[in-house]
């Protein structure tokens, strides 16, 4: 498993779990979640947690961006061009050229507005950035921000915050034979099975914030979900059994002992 790397938009990530800095009681608890998940990158809204000004207590003196490759996200943004304009705002203050474009189209829900995330998104990537977009899980709508020009396509699992695990794995499995960039599951993890079920359907990475933050030890839950998603791919890249309605024998039958 150490020459599965894993490229977006020519990043290259050792882990395949990437990981949110949201909900936790402090940027030191954020620290050790972070460090035991095994995550290569970190995202961070920029509107929500400081990471640009270094006069206030500031994530990145506890995420050392040599160590880990910092993803601003527009969390919070409900257009396309607030999303646009907070993506601008990063790259200024010389963070990265890399974005989790999120637009949302509901308050209540937090299902993106997936007319807004296809203009906001061939807007940026015309501006030279790489864009990492969360949307739904249609296929038509990921075909459309692979073709502008985004690195992936990143669709939920379930909305966000909820810990529902893949509720439309028929769609995200449409979505992997649909395009060709890499597909990274999105909100609505919840425990590790739901990480490594992603993984196992073959789905390039996972994503995920509250279900490790959110967790009674949101330490322990990073280190699980790190093997759960490692596990995942293991098991995918193994090839699992066919599913089968009746018993099939484990020992042969040949040469049985009358």
């Amino acid at each position: 498993m150490k020459d599965d790397v894993l490229t977006i938009g020519g990043v290259q990530l050792k882990s395949r779990l990437i990981v949110g800095t949201g909900k936790y009681k402090d940027f030191e608890q954020t620290r050790r979640a972070i460090e035991a998940s095994g995550a290569d990158m970190v995202t961070v809204a920029v509107r929500r947690v400081n990471i640009i000004d270094r006069d206030k207590e500031n994530l990145l003196d506890y995420v050392d961006p040599q160590k880990y490759r910092i993803l601003p996200n527009t969390a919070g943004c409900y257009t396309a061009e607030e999303a646009v304009r907070t993506a601008r705002l990063a790259r200024a203050a010389g963070i990265t050229n890399l974005v989790k474009l999120e637009v949302i189209g509901d308050q209540k829900t937090l299902f993106p507005d997936t007319a807004g995330l296809i203009e906001a998104a061939k807007i940026l990537v015309r501006e030279g950035f790489v864009v990492l977009p969360y949307t739904n899980d249609d296929p038509i709508v990921a075909k459309k921000l692979e073709d502008v020009g985004c690195a992936c396509v990143m669709p939920l699992a379930a909305p966000i915050g909820s810990g529902l695990g893949i509720r439309n794995p028929y769609n995200i499995q449409i979505i992997r034979e649909t395009v060709r960039v890499p597909v990274i599951v999105d909100a609505g993890v919840g425990t590790a099975s739901d990480a490594a079920v992603a993984m196992e359907m073959g789905c390039d990475g996972v994503l995920m914030n509250t279900g490790i933050a959110g967790a009674q030890d949101p330490i322990a839950m990073a280190e699980a979900m790190k093997f759960a998603v490692w596990a995942g791919r293991l098991a995918y890249r193994a090839g699992r059994i066919p599913k089968k309605l009746y018993a099939n024998a484990s020992s042969p039958a040949a040469g049985m002992i009358e």
